[in-house]
């Protein structure tokens, strides 16, 4: 398959993929806390990918470990606990929506760390995003006070996570085989979130029924929405630019949506606005 074919069908992929991440998550907190959830996300994809493709963690050269490690911690650690802790208090829906400024973030990372060019119609969008951003938040906030809205600010650092981490994978580890950074990340998460796990009463509490029902939402978040996930979206990375790659973010939000309304949650029409506002300025930023 070409190229530009291949990128297509790997970006309606992950969309349909992370588009169904959110309510994963939502399922899984169902039954366990979130620095659980965060942990076994990490150690069940661990395991898969360890199983799938260990050989691959010897041609990593020694000298690219230190961006093995630095996109582990952006691209996954750090995202995998946020998200979770965010969605204890604001909903899926919202919370992809949210998500969706991550190719925002990647042009002003590019710009301010890696040296790229911002154009004028970049910056409106940017701004235009930002708006869009504040109206989401605001206008949810005054329709939902059993929420808190200040844990959107958790979604808004996760996605700048991803878009250093995008940075990193474009710059540093273009010549490594998507598999192999992905073995290697995880390779990386998986005692640091056995850490984590261990400080938590997961242990006390794995035989209760909710928790085991939750765990299996959990592994198919791990495994799929995030082994297999991370794997496509280092190869749609490599074969086309970090700006491309995020744009998955337009059309995530459609399948969380449609997750959410399965699962009762609904947007008032500000909060519509708001989320067309910022996919407006996500696609002007994402213009060259």
């Amino acid at each position: 398959m070409k190229s530009l074919q291949l990128k297509w069908v790997i970006l309606v992929a992950l969309a349909l993929i992370w588009g169904s991440s959110f309510i994963l998550i939502k399922k899984g907190l169902a039954g366990l806390d979130p620095f659980q959830l965060g942990s076994l996300r990490i150690i069940f994809c661990a395991i898969f990918l360890l199983i799938i493709g260990f050989k691959n963690i010897t041609t990593i050269p020694l000298h690219k470990w230190k961006y093995i490690a630095l996109t582990s911690l952006f691209g996954t650690f750090i995202p995998a606990y946020l998200f979770a802790i965010a969605q204890t208090e604001i909903n899926s829906s919202v919370s992809s929506i949210l998500n969706s400024l991550t190719p925002l973030n990647t042009l002003i990372l590019g710009a301010i760390v890696f040296g790229l060019d911002f154009k004028r119609t970049q910056i409106f969008g940017v701004i235009v995003g930002l708006i869009g951003t504040m109206l989401l938040i605001f206008n949810g906030a005054i329709h939902n006070p059993n929420q808190n809205y200040w844990y959107t600010i958790l979604v808004l650092i996760a996605s700048i996570c991803y878009a250093m981490n995008v940075n990193f994978i474009k710059k540093y580890l273009s010549d490594l085989k998507p598999l192999t950074i992905t073995v290697g990340n995880f390779l990386v998460m998986l005692f640091p979130a056995l850490l984590v796990l261990s400080f938590t009463d997961f242990f006390t509490v794995v035989h209760v029924e909710k928790v085991q029902h939750a765990m299996i939402f959990v592994a198919v978040l791990g495994i799929i929405g995030t082994g297999i996930a991370n794997v496509l979206f280092y190869k749609l990375i490599q074969i086309s630019s970090p700006v491309f790659a995020t744009s998955v973010t337009y059309l995530i939000p459609v399948v969380a949506f449609f997750w959410g309304l399965l699962d009762n949650e609904m947007l008032t029409p500000l909060q519509f606005i708001g989320a067309f506002i910022i996919l407006i300025g996500v696609y002007l930023s994402s213009k060259k």
